[in-house]
Protein backbone atom coordinates (compact mmCIF):
# COMPACT_ATOMS: atom_id res chain seq x y z
CA UNK A 1 0.00 0.00 0.00
CA UNK A 2 1.41 3.25 -0.67
CA UNK A 3 0.77 6.37 1.95
CA UNK A 4 -1.23 8.99 0.77
CA UNK A 5 0.12 11.62 2.88
CA UNK A 6 4.02 10.32 0.99
CA UNK A 7 2.26 10.92 -2.34
CA UNK A 8 1.11 14.14 -0.94
CA UNK A 9 4.43 15.02 0.04
CA UNK A 10 6.27 14.07 -2.89
CA UNK A 11 4.07 16.42 -5.36
CA UNK A 12 4.59 19.19 -3.47
CA UNK A 13 8.33 18.55 -3.54
CA UNK A 14 7.90 17.87 -7.19
CA UNK A 15 5.93 21.52 -7.85
CA UNK A 16 9.41 22.92 -6.23
CA UNK A 17 11.72 20.95 -8.16
CA UNK A 18 10.12 21.63 -11.52
CA UNK A 19 9.60 25.81 -10.61
CA UNK A 20 13.12 26.45 -9.41
CA UNK A 21 15.59 23.75 -10.60
CA UNK A 22 16.15 22.78 -14.85
CA UNK A 23 16.34 19.18 -15.81
CA UNK A 24 20.54 18.36 -16.64
CA UNK A 25 19.27 16.84 -19.69
CA UNK A 26 17.62 20.43 -20.84
CA UNK A 27 20.34 22.43 -19.22
CA UNK A 28 22.90 20.39 -21.06
CA UNK A 29 21.47 21.46 -24.44
CA UNK A 30 20.59 24.94 -23.74
CA UNK A 31 24.31 25.40 -23.11
CA UNK A 32 25.15 23.73 -26.13
CA UNK A 33 23.06 25.85 -28.11
CA UNK A 34 24.51 29.49 -26.36
CA UNK A 35 28.11 28.23 -27.05
CA UNK A 36 26.95 28.02 -30.71
CA UNK A 37 24.83 30.92 -31.30
CA UNK A 38 26.21 33.90 -33.16
CA UNK A 39 22.97 36.40 -32.84
CA UNK A 40 24.07 39.11 -30.30
CA UNK A 41 20.43 39.70 -28.89
CA UNK A 42 19.91 35.82 -29.07
CA UNK A 43 23.27 35.20 -27.18
CA UNK A 44 22.58 37.35 -24.56
CA UNK A 45 19.11 36.24 -24.00
CA UNK A 46 20.19 32.66 -23.54
CA UNK A 47 23.26 34.11 -21.16
CA UNK A 48 21.09 35.97 -19.04
CA UNK A 49 18.47 32.68 -18.98
CA UNK A 50 21.74 30.76 -17.73
CA UNK A 51 22.95 33.33 -15.35
CA UNK A 52 18.78 33.37 -14.07
CA UNK A 53 18.67 29.32 -13.30
CA UNK A 54 21.62 30.13 -11.31
CA UNK A 55 20.64 32.56 -9.20
CA UNK A 56 16.71 30.78 -8.67
CA UNK A 57 18.66 27.87 -7.71
CA UNK A 58 20.85 29.61 -5.22
CA UNK A 59 17.62 31.68 -3.87
CA UNK A 60 15.34 28.93 -4.23
CA UNK A 61 12.78 31.06 -6.12
CA UNK A 62 10.81 29.87 -9.04
CA UNK A 63 13.07 30.97 -12.66
CA UNK A 64 10.66 32.88 -13.90
CA UNK A 65 7.63 34.93 -13.04
CA UNK A 66 5.30 32.98 -15.42
CA UNK A 67 5.55 29.71 -13.60
CA UNK A 68 2.77 28.38 -15.85
CA UNK A 69 -0.17 26.52 -15.89
CA UNK A 70 0.94 23.21 -13.71
CA UNK A 71 -0.28 20.03 -14.81
CA UNK A 72 0.03 16.14 -13.86
CA UNK A 73 1.10 13.07 -15.64
CA UNK A 74 0.58 9.64 -13.42
CA UNK A 75 1.96 6.50 -14.13
CA UNK A 76 1.15 3.72 -11.83
CA UNK A 77 2.37 0.06 -12.26
CA UNK A 78 -0.65 -2.95 -12.41
CA UNK A 79 0.27 -4.17 -8.86
CA UNK A 80 0.25 -0.64 -7.14
CA UNK A 81 -2.56 0.19 -4.32
CA UNK A 82 -2.79 3.60 -3.37
CA UNK A 83 -4.38 4.59 0.16
CA UNK A 84 -7.69 5.82 -0.04
CA UNK A 85 -7.91 4.81 -4.12
CA UNK A 86 -8.23 7.00 -7.13
CA UNK A 87 -10.00 9.91 -5.67
CA UNK A 88 -7.59 10.18 -2.80
CA UNK A 89 -4.91 11.02 -5.19
CA UNK A 90 -6.03 13.43 -7.15
CA UNK A 91 -7.22 15.31 -4.09
CA UNK A 92 -3.41 14.79 -3.41
CA UNK A 93 -2.34 15.87 -6.37
CA UNK A 94 -4.83 18.92 -6.01
CA UNK A 95 -3.85 19.88 -2.61
CA UNK A 96 -0.02 20.01 -3.35
CA UNK A 97 -0.67 22.11 -6.33
CA UNK A 98 -2.59 24.59 -3.80
CA UNK A 99 -0.24 24.48 -1.50
CA UNK A 100 3.12 24.99 -3.85
CA UNK A 101 1.12 27.86 -5.14
CA UNK A 102 1.09 29.86 -1.80
CA UNK A 103 4.21 28.99 -0.75
CA UNK A 104 7.22 28.77 -3.48
CA UNK A 105 5.24 31.08 -4.23
CA UNK A 106 3.48 30.42 -8.12
CA UNK A 107 1.51 32.72 -10.23
CA UNK A 108 -1.99 31.57 -9.96
CA UNK A 109 -2.75 31.90 -13.46
CA UNK A 110 -5.90 29.59 -13.84
CA UNK A 111 -9.07 31.62 -13.60
CA UNK A 112 -13.00 30.23 -15.12
CA UNK A 113 -13.20 31.29 -18.41
CA UNK A 114 -16.25 33.09 -18.70
CA UNK A 115 -16.76 34.46 -14.91
CA UNK A 116 -12.48 34.82 -14.44
CA UNK A 117 -13.31 33.56 -11.08
CA UNK A 118 -9.59 33.29 -9.43
CA UNK A 119 -8.88 31.34 -6.47
CA UNK A 120 -5.75 31.98 -6.17
CA UNK A 121 -4.35 28.27 -5.62
CA UNK A 122 -4.29 27.07 -9.66
CA UNK A 123 -6.94 24.42 -8.96
CA UNK A 124 -10.45 24.58 -10.12
CA UNK A 125 -12.42 22.83 -12.64
CA UNK A 126 -10.75 19.94 -15.04
CA UNK A 127 -7.61 22.41 -13.24
CA UNK A 128 -4.80 21.25 -12.68
CA UNK A 129 -4.98 18.35 -15.69
CA UNK A 130 -3.96 14.87 -14.64
CA UNK A 131 -3.54 12.32 -16.67
CA UNK A 132 -2.64 8.26 -16.56
CA UNK A 133 -0.71 5.59 -18.23
CA UNK A 134 -0.21 2.25 -17.07
CA UNK A 135 2.53 -0.74 -16.77
CA UNK A 136 2.09 -4.18 -16.83
CA UNK A 137 4.55 -5.10 -13.72
CA UNK A 138 5.03 -3.64 -10.27
CA UNK A 139 3.50 -1.42 -7.50
CA UNK A 140 4.72 1.68 -7.75
CA UNK A 141 3.41 4.90 -8.83
CA UNK A 142 5.38 7.62 -10.84
CA UNK A 143 4.57 11.40 -10.50
CA UNK A 144 5.93 14.17 -12.98
CA UNK A 145 4.38 17.61 -12.83
CA UNK A 146 4.98 20.12 -15.70
CA UNK A 147 4.89 23.63 -15.49
CA UNK A 148 3.89 24.46 -19.50
CA UNK A 149 3.17 27.87 -20.71
CA UNK A 150 -0.70 27.94 -21.08
CA UNK A 151 -1.08 30.52 -23.66
CA UNK A 152 0.38 29.69 -26.81
CA UNK A 153 3.16 27.74 -28.08
CA UNK A 154 0.96 24.91 -30.24
CA UNK A 155 -1.07 25.21 -33.35
CA UNK A 156 -2.41 21.72 -35.32
CA UNK A 157 -3.19 21.39 -38.89
CA UNK A 158 -5.19 18.29 -40.76
CA UNK A 159 -3.29 16.69 -43.09
CA UNK A 160 -3.45 13.77 -45.58
CA UNK A 161 -1.86 10.56 -46.96
CA UNK A 162 -0.37 12.82 -49.98
CA UNK A 163 1.28 15.48 -47.60
CA UNK A 164 3.78 12.98 -46.61
CA UNK A 165 7.02 14.23 -45.31
CA UNK A 166 7.39 17.25 -46.83
CA UNK A 167 4.22 18.69 -45.69
CA UNK A 168 5.14 17.83 -42.25
CA UNK A 169 8.54 19.71 -42.33
CA UNK A 170 6.16 22.59 -44.23
CA UNK A 171 4.11 22.68 -41.44
CA UNK A 172 6.55 22.39 -38.53
CA UNK A 173 8.47 25.27 -40.06
CA UNK A 174 5.04 27.19 -40.92
CA UNK A 175 5.00 26.86 -37.03
CA UNK A 176 8.07 28.18 -35.75
CA UNK A 177 8.15 30.93 -37.87
CA UNK A 178 4.67 32.33 -36.22
CA UNK A 179 5.81 30.99 -33.31
CA UNK A 180 8.73 33.74 -33.36
CA UNK A 181 7.89 36.43 -35.28
CA UNK A 182 4.69 36.36 -33.33
CA UNK A 183 6.17 35.95 -29.85
CA UNK A 184 3.91 33.03 -29.13
CA UNK A 185 6.69 30.68 -27.53
CA UNK A 186 9.43 31.31 -25.33
CA UNK A 187 12.93 29.66 -27.19
CA UNK A 188 14.86 27.98 -27.76
CA UNK A 189 12.76 24.89 -26.62
CA UNK A 190 11.55 21.63 -26.76
CA UNK A 191 9.34 20.95 -29.68
CA UNK A 192 7.44 18.47 -29.99
CA UNK A 193 5.21 17.02 -32.69
CA UNK A 194 2.03 14.69 -32.56
CA UNK A 195 0.83 12.53 -35.47
CA UNK A 196 -2.33 11.04 -36.14
CA UNK A 197 -4.51 9.83 -33.70
CA UNK A 198 -7.84 11.78 -33.88
CA UNK A 199 -7.46 15.49 -33.67
CA UNK A 200 -7.68 15.32 -29.56
CA UNK A 201 -5.68 12.38 -29.15
CA UNK A 202 -3.33 14.64 -31.96
CA UNK A 203 -2.78 17.16 -29.38
CA UNK A 204 -2.12 15.21 -26.61
CA UNK A 205 0.70 13.37 -28.35
CA UNK A 206 2.50 16.43 -29.04
CA UNK A 207 2.30 17.74 -26.08
CA UNK A 208 3.54 14.43 -23.87
CA UNK A 209 6.37 14.24 -26.81
CA UNK A 210 7.51 18.06 -25.66
CA UNK A 211 6.98 17.21 -22.07
CA UNK A 212 7.96 13.75 -21.23
CA UNK A 213 10.69 12.96 -23.29
CA UNK A 214 14.72 14.37 -22.34
CA UNK A 215 16.52 15.59 -24.39
CA UNK A 216 18.77 13.55 -27.11
CA UNK A 217 16.37 10.67 -26.46
CA UNK A 218 15.15 9.23 -30.04
CA UNK A 219 12.00 7.37 -31.31
CA UNK A 220 13.08 3.51 -31.47
CA UNK A 221 11.32 4.01 -34.95
CA UNK A 222 14.33 4.65 -36.77
CA UNK A 223 13.13 6.74 -39.94
CA UNK A 224 11.12 8.45 -37.15
CA UNK A 225 14.64 9.47 -34.92
CA UNK A 226 15.83 10.36 -38.23
CA UNK A 227 12.85 12.76 -39.17
CA UNK A 228 13.07 14.17 -35.50
CA UNK A 229 16.98 15.12 -36.11
CA UNK A 230 16.08 16.97 -39.70
CA UNK A 231 13.44 18.78 -38.15
CA UNK A 232 16.14 20.04 -35.36
CA UNK A 233 18.31 21.13 -37.85
CA UNK A 234 15.64 22.75 -40.11
CA UNK A 235 14.22 24.77 -36.91
CA UNK A 236 17.75 25.88 -36.29
CA UNK A 237 18.23 27.35 -39.72
CA UNK A 238 15.58 29.66 -40.22
CA UNK A 239 17.05 32.88 -38.95
CA UNK A 240 15.69 32.79 -35.60
CA UNK A 241 17.50 32.39 -32.22
CA UNK A 242 16.48 33.28 -28.61
CA UNK A 243 12.83 34.74 -27.92
CA UNK A 244 12.51 34.91 -31.92
CA UNK A 245 15.91 37.01 -32.15
CA UNK A 246 18.07 36.99 -34.92
CA UNK A 247 19.65 33.57 -34.52
CA UNK A 248 20.24 30.28 -34.92
CA UNK A 249 19.12 28.57 -31.75
CA UNK A 250 15.23 28.17 -31.89
CA UNK A 251 15.05 24.56 -31.48
CA UNK A 252 16.66 22.44 -28.43
CA UNK A 253 15.32 19.03 -29.70
CA UNK A 254 12.41 17.68 -31.76
CA UNK A 255 10.71 14.42 -30.27
CA UNK A 256 7.70 13.19 -32.48
CA UNK A 257 5.11 10.67 -31.09
CA UNK A 258 2.49 9.00 -33.23
CA UNK A 259 -1.15 7.33 -33.44
CA UNK A 260 -2.81 5.20 -35.24
CA UNK A 261 -5.23 7.70 -37.16
CA UNK A 262 -7.88 7.13 -39.74
CA UNK A 263 -7.11 5.89 -43.36
CA UNK A 264 -7.53 9.39 -44.94
CA UNK A 265 -6.00 11.48 -42.42
CA UNK A 266 -2.56 12.45 -41.25
CA UNK A 267 -3.57 14.94 -37.84
CA UNK A 268 -0.54 17.24 -36.78
CA UNK A 269 0.37 18.79 -34.26
CA UNK A 270 3.23 21.37 -33.18
CA UNK A 271 4.07 22.39 -29.21
CA UNK A 272 6.92 24.71 -27.66
CA UNK A 273 7.66 23.49 -24.10
CA UNK A 274 9.18 26.80 -22.63
CA UNK A 275 12.50 28.29 -22.55
CA UNK A 276 12.09 27.28 -18.52
CA UNK A 277 11.65 23.50 -19.48
CA UNK A 278 10.03 22.85 -16.16
CA UNK A 279 9.26 19.00 -15.18
CA UNK A 280 10.38 16.99 -12.42
CA UNK A 281 9.10 13.39 -11.91
CA UNK A 282 9.52 10.83 -8.79
CA UNK A 283 8.62 7.61 -8.44
CA UNK A 284 7.01 5.97 -4.63
CA UNK A 285 7.26 2.10 -3.93
CA UNK A 286 4.94 0.68 -1.77
CA UNK A 287 5.85 1.28 1.78
CA UNK A 288 6.53 4.95 1.26
CA UNK A 289 9.96 5.09 -0.36
CA UNK A 290 11.06 7.83 -2.87
CA UNK A 291 12.90 8.00 -6.09
CA UNK A 292 13.46 11.40 -7.62
CA UNK A 293 14.72 11.84 -11.38
CA UNK A 294 14.61 13.85 -13.94
CA UNK A 295 13.89 11.69 -16.82
CA UNK A 296 9.92 10.83 -16.63
CA UNK A 297 10.62 7.81 -18.44
CA UNK A 298 6.97 7.72 -19.99
CA UNK A 299 7.74 5.92 -23.04
CA UNK A 300 8.15 2.25 -22.48
CA UNK A 301 7.42 0.09 -24.93
CA UNK A 302 4.36 -0.84 -23.42
CA UNK A 303 2.95 2.92 -24.24
CA UNK A 304 4.10 2.26 -27.73
CA UNK A 305 2.56 -1.24 -28.30
CA UNK A 306 0.59 -2.13 -31.12
CA UNK A 307 -0.60 -5.70 -30.02
CA UNK A 308 -4.06 -6.41 -28.83
CA UNK A 309 -2.04 -7.31 -25.40
CA UNK A 310 0.85 -7.39 -23.94
CA UNK A 311 3.19 -10.92 -23.46
CA UNK A 312 2.91 -9.70 -19.50
CA UNK A 313 -0.91 -9.55 -19.11
CA UNK A 314 -1.82 -12.08 -21.59
CA UNK A 315 -4.40 -14.89 -19.67
CA UNK A 316 -3.06 -18.03 -20.05
CA UNK A 317 -4.48 -20.64 -22.07
CA UNK A 318 -4.64 -24.48 -21.22
CA UNK A 319 -3.58 -26.70 -24.12
CA UNK A 320 -6.48 -28.38 -25.60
Amino acid sequence: MIPIDKIQATAYTLMEMAAIEIPEDYLVGLKKAAADETGDLSSFVLQAMLENYEAAKEDRRAMCGDTGTPRWYVKIANEARIEGGPVALEAALRGATASATQSIPLRPNRVHPLWRTDHDNNVGIGAPEIEYAYEPEGSWIDLTTVHKGGLFGTDYRMLFPSDGIQGIKRFYLDSLVAFGKRGLACQPAIIGVGLGGSKDACMVHGKRAACLRTVGDRNPDPKIAELEMELTELGNNIGMGAMGFVGKSMVIDTHIEVGYCHTGAMQMSVHAFCLSSRRACARVYAGGSVEYRTDPEWYTPYQRRETVTWPATEPSRKSA
